[in-house]
């Protein structure tokens, strides 16, 4: 925690609550992260502030020592030229086994020297940790309820983009009697910012940032200026104002509000972040995807009666191409199933198949799914079935006692949610920043500002919220644990990581973190018309009734046309192979795509960090995608 102390020092609280207060070493410290040294914008922070602080200490503690040689420095802005890059990976306070030890009648988890308590309600247990280090919720399941244990390891949250809450399956076995072991691996949350100085046609040196989690500073274009050892990239009236450190040849940039300023490096070799690959070379072989024992069957293309030409056009195309504000191929992963195979698999700047990525909204369609296995299971549940008394929220508006779960479903409630307003209340951005922990009481309170029901859905992420809001509501359960049933072990997921909203339930509108290989079972699970590898997952009258186009949305942006809309799932169609080429998609911003093709019998996936550029990741599915992907099928 911030400590107020005399002007030119600052103190921070870290983990394990000792205090340090440090002397800023340069007299223009102040001035660089513009305010009394370092002042952190602890709001910013949701949970926790005590890791996260505390990993930033040693870095303050090395940049006060980079800054104090820097002083007296001289540099040029050509002399700066080339690729700079500064990532942060935060690391989580715990990961590594878990125990949990009943042999005497205090029960006790463990964890990395770290001990809690265990609470028990009937067949569950619940382990929370101090110092914010994180939380184990789980269950017994199976008949000898003494042998296997499955829950959730609920990590606290990070710096941004990783600021939420984050739930990760973890399994125990027994070791011993009474004693249960089991390995927790929480999201390893990176953050990366490559900053490319380069010497511009018209003699300025220009600069421009390309950030893969989160698209940070992503239509910015700068002029660097030096003076001394001062670096300024100047854009428009919000210069970015930094240091050269001559001794360590890095630059110290604040680009992040309320944090320590960013160190960047100077890349000496290309990097596999930055640039597509490591190695600029064309040519590109393909080769079929590995078998990797998570369900997925292989075949080359040529198995599936498909054309390698097309799409190694369209890898070279990425490979090739030179990173840029203007990129439209900043594509994390490309993968494509046909015939119930895997029969394409790539994977892009820095990402590869290990590595959790974020569905965004692509996510909605597991929570239209979920809701679709739990009516097949009976329970109470459904489109028609109505919102207000599932949620248990008293109202007298009319119009509210007629909105139904089929219109979170297809955001046709006629609150005010819409994600392209800000000044909607319901803007999911205004959702997360306003003081209301409970999202489902925030989200159904607001205001009607038109009937329920219509045919002209308005996109916005609390809508498919509110349905996953009475998914919880209409089972009694808590949603990862849901999840983990309904969906991940039926079709082979061992790893996610599930955002959760302030109060601790799953935020259902968005931001589910899978594997590309898991995320693209998703749309081969509709495909198949509810089976995953010939087992029922979901039945195929929801697989049917939930891909009904049962609306248009209105296009936002110049590159898209009014495209349907069904319970969270989108629909187009496009001319390729001669012909009109219907399919269905689950999208999430920054391009996360789940493509189905029924009449291909096809599955795409992408994976992408384009976030908040719509112009450029839609064009994958509306260009590339009939342009390379389809005419590669030839039988």
């Amino acid at each position: 925690m911030l400590g107020e102390t005399p002007k030119n020092n600052f103190s921070i609280a870290d983990a394990r609550g000792l205090t340090r207060t440090f002397k800023c070493f340069h007299p223009r410290l102040s001035a660089l992260v513009r305010g009394d040294c370092f002042l952190i914008a602890c709001s910013r922070i949701r949970e926790g502030l005590g890791a996260t602080l505390w990993l930033g200490t040693a870095t303050v503690v090395a940049i006060h020592g980079a800054l104090a040689q820097a002083a007296g420095r001289t540099v040029t802005a050509r002399g700066l030229v080339g690729l700079w890059t500064s990532q942060t990976v935060i690391a989580p306070l715990v990961s590594g086994a878990l125990t949990i030890d009943a042999r005497g009648p205090a029960w006790t988890a463990n964890i990395q020297g770290r001990t809690a308590r265990v609470r028990r309600e009937r067949d569950s247990v619940i382990a929370v940790f101090s110092d914010a280090a994180g939380e184990f919720r789980g269950r017994w399941t199976g008949d000898d309820v003494r042998r296997l244990m499955r829950g959730h390891w609920i990590q606290p949250g990070a710096l941004a983009p990783y600021e939420q809450r984050y739930a990760s399956p973890v399994v125990l076995s027994t070791v011993a009697a009474n004693v249960w072991r089991g390995l927790v691996r929480p999201l390893e949350p990176k953050v990366t910012f490559y900053l490319s100085i380069r010497t511009a046609a018209d003699g300025r040196v220009a600069a421009f940032i390309r950030n893969p989690e989160a698209n940070y500073f992503a239509d910015r274009r700068y002029v660097v200026e030096t003076k001394g050892d001062s670096v300024t990239l100047q854009h428009a009236n919000v210069p970015e104002a930094g240091m050269y450190d001559a001794e360590r040849d890095q630059l110290l940039i604040p680009l992040l509000f309320g944090y320590p300023p960013l160190v960047f490096s100077r890349s000496v070799a290309r990097s596999a972040g930055f640039f597509a690959r490591d190695s600029g070379a064309a040519g590109y072989e393909y080769r079929r995807p590995i078998a990797e024992g998570d369900g997925w069957a292989v075949a080359s293309l040529a198995d599936v009666g498909m054309d390698a030409a097309p799409i190694t056009r369209l890898i070279e195309r990425i490979l090739t191409s030179t990173p840029s504000p203007d990129d439209p191929l900043n594509i994390h992963s490309l993968l494509v199933a046909r015939h119930g195979r895997l029969v394409l698999e790539e994977y892009f700047h820095g990402f590869d198949k290990d590595r959790l990525h974020d569905m965004r909204s692509a996510s909605k369609s597991i929570t239209s799914v979920l809701i679709g296995i739990a009516g097949d299971r009976r329970v109470r549940i459904g489109p028609d079935v109505p919102a207000a008394p599932l949620l248990q929220m008293a109202t007298s508006d009319e119009r509210k006692r007629r909105i139904t779960v089929g219109d979170f479903l297809h955001m046709t409630s006629g609150l005010d949610i819409d994600d392209a307003k800000p000044s909607s209340r319901g803007e999911e951005g205004r959702m997360w920043r306003q003081e209301q922990p409970d999202f489902c009481r925030y989200a159904f309170e607001l205001p009607m500002v038109r009937d329920p029901g219509s045919n002209r859905p308005i996109y916005g992420s609390a809508s498919t919220n509110l349905a996953g809001c009475a998914l919880r509501a209409a089972t009694g359960r808590w949603l990862p644990e849901l999840f983990d049933e309904y969906f991940a072990r039926p079709l082979e997921i061992t790893r996610y990581a599930m955002n959760l909203m302030p109060n601790g339930e799953a935020y259902a509108g968005g931001g589910l973190y899978m594997r590309p290989r898991d995320q693209l079972k998703l749309g081969q699970l509709f495909l198949a018309h509810g089976r995953w590898n010939g087992k029922r997952v979901v039945s195929e009258s929801w697989v049917r009734q939930s891909t009904v186009r049962r609306g248009d949305m209105t296009p936002r942006i110049d590159i898209d046309v009014a495209h349907g809309y069904g319970y969270a799932w989108h629909f187009r169609e496009v001319k390729a192979l001669g012909r009109t080429i219907s399919y269905y998609w689950a999208g999430g911003n920054g391009g996360q795509l789940i493509i189905v093709v029924p009449a291909l019998d096809m599955v795409v996936g992408f994976t992408g960090g384009d976030y908040a550029q719509a112009r450029k990741y839609l064009r994958w599915e509306i260009e590339d995608m009939p342009r390379y992907i389809f005419p590669a099928v030839i039988k």
